[in-house]
């Protein structure tokens, strides 16, 4: 049984081992197939990860370059040359802690449950509405995702079998785009979250407003109106809906606003 790790990385020199070092250190005895892909860095991050490949020979890492193309692209590349029976996404920043993969397994391999994808938290985030826990899991619905992205990447793990029903990431699209794919993949899918705090993401900080592509809320917002705007164009909200959760969102996105500048001024 093999789990295909899928790491875009871009200028991440500093963090790339770090987190390499984390999926190493799964106590899951299962197969990692890691597969990097060096999304037009300019730093050393490619050199790092050669060194650590030589330095861990027993590793299955392989790492693909290609010109700067954004992170959907970077993981559309990596998932199709996967071959693992599940998908697991990391970014070059991040780390999982030791029992992720197990846990997480443990919970798709059980039959009476039949998830198909699961995700966990991250940091020391909490499960917040409209999600809430029985017995550790929170089941993940398209009208809960149109909320609140209760998923963050480096922490989903899912069952091949949704690349063949849904496809994979919008390759245009670089900003919330995790969202939009998380929509797509409740159609026809069952999606949980373990309420769990079992990735440390991005050093800690804040996930919007501080680091990443999160950084730029502006963008953030486009994104979440685009897939509003897809998902009515594919028939699963209507004209009434698209009205008020486009509104919803434009709302989150002041708030988002106000609270980066209150946070900024507090230096946090």
């Amino acid at each position: 049984m093999t789990v295909s790790v899928i790491i875009p990385m871009y200028n991440a020199a500093q963090s790339i081992e770090r987190c390499l070092d984390s999926v190493k250190a799964q106590t899951w005895r299962g197969n990692f197939e890691i597969i990097i892909v060096n999304d037009g860095s300019t730093d050393r991050s490619a050199e790092v990860v050669q060194e650590y490949m030589v330095r861990n020979p027993d590793l299955d890492i392989s790492i693909i370059h290609q010109q700067n193309q954004g992170v959907s692209k970077a993981r559309n590349v990596a998932m199709e040359r996967s071959k693992g029976e599940y998908i697991a996404f990391l970014d070059a920043d991040d780390v999982w802690l030791p029992e992720k993969t197990a846990k997480q397994m443990l919970l798709l391999n059980d039959e009476r449950l039949q998830i198909d994808f699961i995700s966990c938290l991250i940091n020391k985030d909490k499960l917040r509405f409209p999600y809430f826990s029985k017995e550790g899991l929170a089941d993940v619905t398209f009208r809960k995702l149109l909320i609140r992205n209760g998923i963050a990447s480096p922490t989903a793990i899912f069952k091949r079998k949704i690349l063949l029903n849904t496809g994979y990431f919008d390759s245009d699209q670089r900003y919330a785009e995790d969202h939009n794919y998380w929509l797509r993949i409740s159609k026809k899918n069952k999606m949980y979250i373990l309420a769990e705090n079992l990735v440390f993401a991005g050093n800690g900080k804040r996930t919007f407003g501080v680091s990443g592509l999160s950084a730029n809320l502006t963008e953030m917002e486009k994104g979440f109106q685009k897939n509003l705007s897809e998902m009515y164009r594919a028939g699963r909200i209507g004209s009434s809906e698209l009205i008020i959760y486009s509104t919803f969102y434009s709302l989150k996105y002041v708030f988002r606003l106000f609270r980066n500048l209150f946070y900024t001024l507090k230096g946090k």
